[in-house]
């Protein structure tokens, strides 16, 4: 990684440093839940003060949400170890390392300064390439399919702090592109609360961005309509991995069980 890093985010893509900064602060803990040594040096590198960014229910949220998706992932790796895996607004996340089983291909897709951001922080690897494309177009796609055999390689989407920047229409685009173009697929997607929607001035770090919340669901079953085959097949709440940490953890999940983030599991097939 270079001496210094300068980064020009947009203002959504400005909210990847709150997992940044949240993963760097735990991975210096005397026990941490998750380690990454990227955060931690790319808050160095950046100068970063992480004061804005890690509060605490955002930390533990976003620690709760990425054990879970590190177990989703490596679950399905375990269970297709050829499989093909893409993250849709990848962010700066570093994901890859953690559940790299050696065959495994890796895309990371998001806007074009966050890719100019992550090639800045992370070497060429072999097995993952990087996309500058708009998740809602067709041009990360045409990249997918000129490197992998989607009618018979097994195909794994993730949809991390995405869905809640999109309207439902935009939603409903993402889905029918992944359907369209996929004959067969799993896609993990962090859902939104509508509270948080209506309620996001108090968020107490997305309030330190310029980034506005577009959509939220009660219950992912909401989204099925957007797209005819697009199936939920499970969802869980971030409360299930937070309240094993924290006294304020578990009256989160008593008293507000329905405003937290869930993470919910899509499935398709032609």
């Amino acid at each position: 990684m270079e001496t210094q890093i300068t980064l020009q985010l947009g203002d959504v893509q400005t909210t990847a440093l709150i997992p940044v900064a949240i993963k760097a602060n735990e991975s210096l803990r005397p026990c941490p839940r998750i380690v990454d040594n990227v955060a931690v040096s790319l808050v160095k590198h950046l100068d970063l003060d992480t004061q804005p960014f890690d509060k605490f229910m955002s930390h533990e949220g976003v620690i709760a949400r990425t054990i879970m998706l590190d177990k989703y992932v490596g679950d399905f790796v375990a269970s297709n170890p050829s499989a093909c895996i893409v993250n849709l607004g990848s962010g700066l996340d570093n994901r890859f390392s953690r559940v790299d089983n050696g065959k495994i291909l890796w895309f990371d897709v998001d806007f074009d300064d966050m890719i100019a951001a992550r090639k800045k922080v992370f070497p060429e690897r072999e097995r993952v390439k990087m996309i500058s494309s708009n998740v809602l177009t067709n041009d990360w796609v045409s990249d997918v399919k000129k490197s992998v055999d989607v009618q018979n390689v097994p195909m794994l989407f993730i949809a991390e702090g995405l869905f809640m920047y999109l309207t439902f229409d935009e939603i409903k685009t993402l889905f029918n592109l992944l359907k369209d173009n996929f004959p067969v697929g799993t896609l993990w997607a962090e859902q939104n609360s509508p509270l948080f929607v209506k309620n996001q001035k108090y968020h107490d770090t997305v309030s330190n961005t310029n980034a506005v919340f577009r959509s939220g669901t009660r219950s992912a079953k909401e989204l099925e309509s957007l797209c005819q085959g697009m199936h939920v097949v499970e969802e869980h709440s971030f409360n299930e991995e937070m309240k094993k940490y924290s006294l304020r953890g578990k009256l989160f999940a008593f008293f507000l069980p329905k405003m937290n983030d869930r993470w919910a599991r899509f499935e398709w097939a032609s």
